[in-house]
């Protein structure tokens, strides 16, 4: 008898798992289903925003670059000219470029299987293979913190990504983040920005007017890109709900919106590393 109630406890409480199992899965798929149409930008921005970080985290600029609490380092590993003297990830003798990385365990199965196809994905476009970590001395630990973050191209020694399960775990969001790991920076501070992008300080929230500061940018001779997953969209940063940016000389055209990398992102990669 005393085995029977236990037996039916048991499946009472089992059931109830399940339902608040299933309750929280309904809950984010409907979360998913609210952020699919949005571009990359957009859920950086929504994962970045009001993110209270931890002391050992690092600052942010551009919303999701890291920058080194050294101040000796600060401007030598946040732009694309340090894949010229010592950031970039160093190819193999076979051609290829193998970049190790280890994902915490804090993440669960599913988590790591979109961070996974992420890692995996560059190997279909590019001399590019992120393996699982041995001995190396540099690797990415990628990790769940407070929001969607990386390093500029190759720091040394451990270096985190962070991928936050709230809001980073989208498949154009972790490519966006890696390819800052591999060096690379936001489109609209390329050197020839002013070119395309009118950028409206005017609509900026104080104090992050640094964000649109312009690099000496290394362009790997491709054009500048509306279509970038790494150009961010036009009510960047704004303070009024007013553009922060305007291309030019057709202020019409569409740019932001990307939901993966585009040809020139993948002309750029192949060429930054010699593919």
């Amino acid at each position: 008898m005393g085995f029977l109630k236990f037996s039916a406890l048991a499946v009472l409480l089992l059931s109830a798992y399940c339902w608040a199992d299933n309750k929280v899965t309904d809950v984010r798929n409907d979360v998913e289903e609210d952020l699919r149409d949005l571009s990359v930008s957009e859920l950086l921005e929504k994962a970045n925003s009001n993110q209270v970080r931890s002391d050992d985290e690092p600052a942010l600029i551009e919303g999701d670059i890291a920058i080194y609490n050294d101040a000796r380092q600060r401007g030598k590993r946040n732009a694309d000219p340090c894949t010229s003297h010592g950031c970039k990830w160093v190819k193999s003798t076979d051609g290829k470029v193998y970049i190790p990385y280890t994902i915490q365990n804090h993440l669960n199965s599913d988590e790591k299987s979109i961070i996974t196809r992420g890692l995996e994905s560059f190997s279909s476009f590019s001399c590019i293979r992120f393996r699982p970590r041995g001995s190396e001395r540099d690797w990415l630990s990628i990790e769940s913190r407070h929001g969607c973050y990386s390093f500029v191209g190759r720091g040394g020694g451990k270096q985190i990504v962070s991928l936050a399960r709230r809001g980073c775990l989208h498949h154009g969001t972790v490519l966006h983040v890696l390819l800052h790991a591999l060096g690379f920076h936001h489109e609209q501070t390329r050197s020839d920005r002013d070119r395309h992008i009118k950028v409206l300080l005017e609509n900026v929230q104080s104090g992050m007017e640094h964000n649109f500061r312009k690099i000496s940018t290394l362009n790997q001779g491709t054009p500048y890109d509306y279509n970038s997953v790494m150009q961010s969209h036009k009510y960047a940063f704004s303070k009024n709900n007013q553009p922060t940016m305007l291309p030019i000389p057709n202020s019409n055209v569409s740019f932001g919106n990307a939901q993966k990398m585009s040809r020139n992102d993948i002309e750029r990669l192949n060429k930054l590393y010699q593919c």
